[in-house]
């Protein structure tokens, strides 16, 4: 009994603080008699420990509450983020798909100018050789295309088909060291030669004499001459011009297409290179 009432001793105090006054109330208080001291004295220890235990329930009502409240704040957050990166994958979608829409207008627009059958091809693969700058479109045998078919993009000229195979096929880039176009100067109508550097965008023009009407700024674009792209495609713009001592100039072509960024391209169809119908739709 002793290490009981030794181990209990202040559980059995708060319960006597806790219940002295209801008992004392209960068997005196229907008398209407005026409460001795000691019943002061219990219900005046008691208050602080009511209001304790008042204070203690109150307080873990309020966690409860604010753990679930921080709870649904986190769940709707969570929410939230996911919506705006759906909406945001939505977005990305949309803005790509104008662009895409974008870039087969500007094919479209040409290919209305060509007689025959053309072929809209989507750029699936990259050559990343030094040596041979080409790319794979996904257009082979099957859809019509042919060696030699000239392939542009709505800014200019890319290059032309080199290999076929039934679904697809490889064009040579016309920056490819053994790229040689036939061109004309736009404004002086001098005959030029582009000859691919291996390069990005700029290209060298040969077989112009030092004397020629060529200048900085002058806009190049195929004369039909070489047997494989229409006469009046968008070439590029020449730039660099030096006249040396010697009997041609050195220049530079800056591509009007940016064939480092190639998705769609355009394969023209042979009539139209049998009878030069480039009609300089890029200028």
């Amino acid at each position: 009994m002793r290490p009981f009432l030794k181990h209990n001793r202040q559980r059995l105090m708060v319960i006597f603080l806790l219940l002295g006054p209801l008992v004392a109330f209960l068997t005196t208080g229907h008398k209407g008699r005026q409460p001795y001291w000691i019943d002061k004295s219990l219900l005046t220890a008691a208050v602080p420990i009511q209001k304790g235990l008042e204070w203690a329930g109150a307080g873990i009502f309020r966690t409860v509450e604010e753990h679930w409240a921080l709870k649904q704040a986190r769940e709707e957050k969570n929410q939230c983020a996911l919506e705006l990166d759906e909406m945001k994958s939505k977005q990305y979608l949309f803005e790509e798909i104008q662009q895409e829409n974008q870039r087969l207008r500007g094919l479209l627009a040409y290919t209305r100018t060509m007689p025959g059958t053309e072929i809209v091809g989507r750029v699936i693969g990259i050559n990343p050789s030094p040596h041979f700058l080409s790319f794979r479109m996904d257009r082979g045998e099957k859809d019509g295309v042919r060696v030699d078919m000239p392939v542009v993009a709505p800014a200019g000229i890319v290059g032309r088909v080199v290999r076929t195979i039934v679904h697809a096929s490889d064009a040579m880039l016309v920056s490819d060291p053994r790229s040689h176009v036939a061109a004309i100067v736009q404004r002086s109508r001098v005959r030029a030669t582009v000859v691919g550097t291996g390069g990005g965008k700029l290209l060298s023009v040969s077989n112009v004499l030092r004397a020629d009407d060529v200048v900085d700024g002058d806009v190049l674009v195929t004369s039909g001459t070489d047997g494989i792209f229409p006469s009046g495609l968008m070439v590029g713009t020449i730039q660099n011009v030096q006249r040396g001592t010697g009997m041609f100039l050195n220049a530079e072509v800056e591509l009007a297409a940016d064939i480092k960024r190639l998705e769609e391209v355009l394969l023209l169809p042979e009539a139209a290179v049998a009878y030069g119908l480039g009609k300089e739709v890029f200028k």
